[in-house]
């Protein structure tokens, strides 16, 4: 009975714990701010390259779903009728993760 009980725990917990200790910052910060700035404008060398999407608008956070934005971090983004990467897919990232990630990008509204 005990073991049921804390198996039950684990299983309901685990999800929840695993999204609060992603650190949506941090993995922005670590794999997008390259690219998107710290601040999410887009204002790098790197950004204004590739073109990136300045993230601090709310015209583009109004335009932006979280299901596309979950896509474009798990598969990447490529141009229009090319094979160029404008993004690359940072498919080692969990579900979690990528969830906390949108999230922190949701703060970056102006």
């Amino acid at each position: 009975m005990k073991k049921l009980l804390i198996v039950t725990l684990v299983a309901a917990i685990g999800p929840a714990w695993a999204a609060w200790a992603a650190d949506g910052k941090a993995l922005f910060e670590k794999e997008c701010a390259k690219c998107h700035g710290v601040t999410g404008n887009g204002d790098t060398k790197m950004g204004k390259k590739l073109g990136a999407r300045d993230l601090t608008d709310p015209k583009v956070q109004a335009e932006l779903k979280d299901e596309r934005m979950a896509k474009s971090i798990k598969e990447g983004v490529k141009e229009k009728n090319s094979d160029k990467v404008l993004m690359k897919a940072f498919d080692s990232l969990t579900d979690e993760e990528i969830k906390a990630l949108i999230a922190h990008i949701r703060t970056l509204k102006k």
